[in-house]
């Protein structure tokens, strides 16, 4: 159907009203933004497994939806993404892309290019000239083969444009590579960014010079400028440049100083008047005759990185940014690629030529210089992987080069392909040849392993996922601090998912050193975070040692940065949280669990954060204990202590036996020192008809894991374990006999005397062991279908959210001494032998 572009119109007057939406600018970019966010968060989650950078299915998804794939079929792409409406979604795009390279310019730290001294400088030097001459020698070729007489753009033009393609490093897609990794802090990563960073200052000097060049020279028909205009051109941007740096950037400094946050939010004006100085440096450079996004990055480059304005203004607007707008930038750089012009063996000669020497060109001279600069041989291999990363600003260099008509479709194609394929390779193999080893060496350190412990400094680390966590911590801590322990020593863990934002990075460089999470002292006046705050209240007024860290990682690798932490810091035990938390009404009485759910709101952080605790229960070097919070941390539920925090008044230990057992035991001797804490220890003792039957524990089928409990596979002596169970409690009586309440009984049946002790409104908090080497009694709830198996049997029948349980839940499992594996198993009664191999008699 022909169309008339002049009477294009913003808005439609609906389909009631015959019209087609369409046919009009506004609903067919919201179509269009829809279904190219829809595409690329998709193909994000496909390739997320593979570690690549979402750039990737962005460009992919462009790919997709253009001719390439879907549109072939022209009616498509005739009704989805017409000619006349490109003009739009690209005006839309390049807002994107204008805020977004201000923000590679606000995380970009000159000062980090002056700190990396000689090394950085040479490699990221090597990086850009071995690529660069590369370049310039496939242009020769590229320009002599795939361009006509007629076509074919400015020697000079082309050569730096090329150049530019295949010597750039794209600095935030490399940042994010790094960060996953965990090389981001390490003296690698350091050095890859600041060579990145050197790269991209140079990359876009010399882009400069090529669009200065360019001009509209290319244009069939244009009228060929003087070399007059591209000198001026380029000492323009110069100007514009040393005025940024000499005028712009003190007085960017006294807005960031006016502008700084005050009880947590920044002053909306100061905010407002920095983005519209994204935009009127976009339009000086735009004036300039140099891209408008030259503007906004120089315009980044000025804003002052210490402090937390230039990281809240990247909170303001990096969702909005690289969530919404990018993608459709990317996706636009998709729309024109067409792979089936790359057609012939010549072509595919030329992508071929192009990719390889793209590669060996940045990997063999990042190699060498930095294997001068004394770089042992397999880092330097990997810095030069890491240097290849293209994607982000390599798709801007192209995009611009196709606008300038230097670069024609078969050109851009190839291009685009190649800057897929070498972002693609970086991340594999940056893993394959670099992967630090980071085994966690096992240490022999619970509770229970000291003789006095009245003289052990104690040391916990308590992971928080946030503010929400904090007060149920610190009510422990309060607890298990007794005023006999003369030092604990208290390191609090903030656990923050790595993301795809780029405040994300910007915690991660803030947070991590060497690759890994690293100590903060507190300092006068400073506060690292809400979540740190309430820990640093509780500091002054205990006589407790608090060490702040901040953890940001991918979750599949969260337990390395948490086991890691407490192998070096020593610590005696590990806290987390459970993944799910109720927050407690208490205004509605003491009835309230019995009422309903309406008073008892469950929050759920997620799965992942599920597997990061297995990873760390399976992996501690040192006892570790979940805590189920139901509203522990609530003033009802609290008494205050002298020293003015508030402490947990009622905890019961049940005690069936076992090491995970004589763990809580030992914990819940802690607790009973302090004054104010009054615990109940239960002890449950072997019922007659359970005395009479012998329980076999046969493995488990794989598809049944997560619904059995894990078992330890190492052989036990009943009679041992039994002599050990009542030694624990012998002891726990000449200490503590005093102190708490012992109390034994005969179960007839255990899960309702569980249930009965967590729906009775007599305890605060309840404390089990994980039961991983079980008594006869614990080992007859295995063929319970489980909820939580993580938590043990008797843990998770007291955290499922279906029994009204009314405290908080402890589940403590104690560090193997000897480390052996876990398997889930399944229970058979009355078996008087083993009948299968790795079958075990209870």
């Amino acid at each position: 159907m022909a169309f008339n572009i002049t009477s294009v119109k913003t808005s439609s007057n609906g389909a009631w009203q015959g019209d087609n939406p369409l046919n009009f600018a506004f609903p067919l970019l919201i179509v269009q933004t829809a279904l190219i966010v829809a595409v690329s968060r998709s193909l994000a989650v496909l390739f997320k497994p593979l570690r690549q950078p979402k750039v990737i299915a962005e460009i992919v998804g462009g790919i997709l939806l253009g001719p390439s794939a879907l549109g072939r079929d022209p009616a498509y792409m005739d009704r989805i993404f017409p000619d006349w409406s490109m003009p739009i979604l690209e005006s839309v795009a390049s807002i994107g892309l204008l805020f977004f390279l201000f923000l590679v310019g606000l995380e970009l730290d000159l000062s980090s290019i002056r700190r990396s001294g000689k090394r950085a400088f040479g490699i990221a030097a090597a990086g850009i000239t071995l690529p660069f001459l590369a370049g310039v020698g496939v242009s020769f070729v590229i320009r002599n083969t795939l361009y006509t007489a007629a076509d074919r753009p400015g020697f000079v033009e082309f050569i730096v444009f090329m150049g530019v393609a295949l010597s750039i490093t794209a600095f935030p897609v490399l940042a994010r590579i790094l960060a996953e990794l965990k090389l981001l802090t390490t003296q690698i990563g350091e050095t890859a960014m600041a060579a990145a960073a050197f790269n991209d200052v140079a990359a876009w000097i010399l882009l400069a010079l090529a669009v200065a060049l360019a001009g509209n020279g290319g244009e069939s028909g244009g009228e060929k400028k003087s070399p007059l205009v591209s000198l001026w051109v380029l000492l323009s941007g110069v100007g514009f440049v040393v005025f940024m740096l000499v005028v712009i950037r003190p007085g960017m400094k006294w807005i960031v100083k006016r502008g700084s946050p005050e009880n947590g939010a920044v002053r909306e004006s100061y905010v407002c008047l920095t983005l519209a100085g994204v935009m009127v440096s976009g339009l000086a450079t735009d004036l300039i005759g140099i891209h408008s996004i030259f503007g906004a990055f120089v315009f980044g480059l000025t804003i002052p990185k210490d402090g937390e304005f230039g990281q809240r203004l990247i909170e303001r607007i990096e969702d909005f940014v690289s969530g919404l707008l990018l993608p459709l930038y990317f996706a636009t750089s998709g729309l024109k690629t067409d792979v089936a012009k790359i057609n012939g063996a010549v072509s595919w000669g030329m992508l071929g030529l192009v990719v390889v020497t793209a590669c060996v060109g940045k990997i063999v001279g990042t190699f060498v210089v930095a294997v001068m600069v004394k770089v042992p041989a397999r880092e330097a291999l990997t810095l030069g992987f890491l240097m290849n990363t293209k994607g982000l600003v390599e798709l801007i260099v192209l995009n611009i080069g196709k606008e300038k008509k230097v670069l024609n479709d078969e050109t851009f194609a190839i291009l685009v392909l190649m800057a897929l394929f070498t972002t693609f390779i970086t991340t594999p193999s940056a893993m394959a040849i670099y992967r630090p080893a980071r085994g966690i060496h096992r240490k022999l350190k619970d509770l229970s392993a000291s003789e006095d412990s009245s003289k052990e400094e104690l040391r916990i680390l308590a992971c928080l996922h946030g503010p929400a966590n904090v007060s149920s911590l610190i009510s422990l801590i309060v607890s298990i601090r007794t005023t006999k322990i003369l030092k604990l020593k208290l390191f609090a863990m903030h656990l923050m998912e790595l993301t795809e934002r780029s405040s994300s990075i910007i915690m991660v460089q803030r947070a991590q050193k060497n690759g890994f999470p690293f100590v903060n002292r507190y300092r006068h006046g400073e506060c690292h975070s809400s979540v740190i705050r309430g820990f640093q209240a509780y500091r002054q007024l205990g006589r407790v040692a608090v060490r702040p860290i901040t953890a940001v990682s991918p979750l599949p690798t969260m337990h390395e940065d948490i086991c890691l932490m407490a192998e070096t810091k020593r610590v005696t035990m590990i806290i987390l949280p459970f993944h799910r938390r109720w927050n407690v009404d208490y205004g509605h009485g003491h009835n309230h669990h019995q009422d309903g759910g309406d008073v008892n709101v469950e929050e759920n952080v997620g799965h992942g954060w599920r597997l990061v605790n297995q990873r760390v229960l399976k992996n501690a070097p040192c006892s570790v204990a979940v805590l189920v919070d139901r509203g522990l941390g609530s003033i009802e539920s609290q008494s205050s202590s002298l020293d003015g925090s508030n402490v947990v008044e009622r905890v019961c230990v049940i005690f069936f036996g076992g090491p995970d057992d004589r763990e809580v035991l030992e914990l819940g001797g802690r607790m009973a020192e302090h004054p104010a804490v009054k615990v109940t220890v239960m002890r449950f003792l072997v019922s007659e008809t359970l005395r009479s039957n012998t329980i076999t524990l046969h493995p488990a089928p794989s598809k049944c894991k997560e619904k059995n409990y894990a078992f330890l596979t190492t052989n036990v002596d009943p009679e041992k374990e039994k002599e050990l169970d009542e030694g624990a409690l012998e002891d726990f009586m000449n200490k503590w006999k005093d102190m708490a309440v012992y109390k034994e009984k005969e179960p007839t049946n255990i899960i309702e005397d569980i249930l009965s002790i967590g729906q009775s409104q007599d305890f605060d908090l309840i404390v089990v062991g994980r039961g991983r080497l079980p008594s006869v009694e614990v080992a007859a709830l295995a063929e319970r279908q489980a909820e939580h198996p993580e938590l043990g049997p008797i843990g998770d029948v007291l955290a499922s959210s279906n029994n009204h349980i009314i405290p908080s839940i402890l589940v403590v499992q104690q560090h193997n001494k000897v480390h052996v594996e876990e398997i889930t198993v399944t229970k058979v009664v009355n078996e008087s032998s083993l009948s299968n191999d790795g079958d075990a008699n209870v």
